[in-house]
């Protein structure tokens, strides 16, 4: 077990209310419990998205690629905090401007190591440039890339297996978000 699998996470009802905390490693395992998680996803001007490939490391969904940074606040944390620090921890980003964009439910069993997903995952979006240095923790990440969201969701259709199953949800709840982004550009912000 991983340091990161006894820290507290918070526990919620159906519509995110907190109801208590437990370990990550309690939380995680099956039948699951549901709890509060964030999904950051990191864009660059171009509207590529940044993916990381899960470290060998992780209990859950390990050497699958996922969206930029992924975790759970402790109980009561306020939740761009903890994004912005697991940003820096996974990724060696500098604080990078978060805005919630979504939020959604999920759960999903990793048949490689027997541990679920059972989350009320709120959808963090920040913009980067590309050229930004990443410097990947390698026990969190075991490699990063650029992809355009076309490219993303016609793969997720094609090889679903490589993905983290929540990439999908948040992906989902992109489309819009980006559109609506690109539409201000071009009317000069307006």
């Amino acid at each position: 077990m991983g340091p990161r699998e006894a820290h507290l996470v918070e526990l919620v009802d159906e519509a995110g209310g907190a109801l208590g905390s437990s370990t990550v490693e309690v939380a995680h395992q099956a039948p699951g419990q549901l709890h509060r998680a964030f999904s950051v996803v990191l864009v660059d001007p171009d509207g590529r998205l940044l993916l990381q490939q899960r470290a060998q490391a992780k209990s859950r969904f390990p050497l699958r690629w996922a969206n930029a940074c992924c975790g759970h606040p402790a109980p009561g944390e306020d939740l761009t905090a903890a994004a912005t620090k697991r940003l820096g921890e996974e990724l060696g980003l500098d604080p990078v401007p978060l805005t919630e964009v979504g939020v959604y439910r999920y759960f999903a069993e990793d048949p490689a190591t027997g541990r679920v997903e059972y989350e009320y995952d709120h959808v963090l979006l920040g913009s980067v440039d590309a050229h930004v240095p990443v410097r990947p923790d390698p026990q969190e990440v075991a490699a990063v890339r650029w992809v355009e969201l076309d490219e993303v969701r016609a793969d997720l259709w094609e090889q679903p297996r490589a993905y983290a199953p929540w990439l999908g949800g948040v992906v989902d709840a992109l489309p819009r978000v980006l559109s609506s982004e690109n539409a201000a550009e071009r009317s000069g912000g307006r």
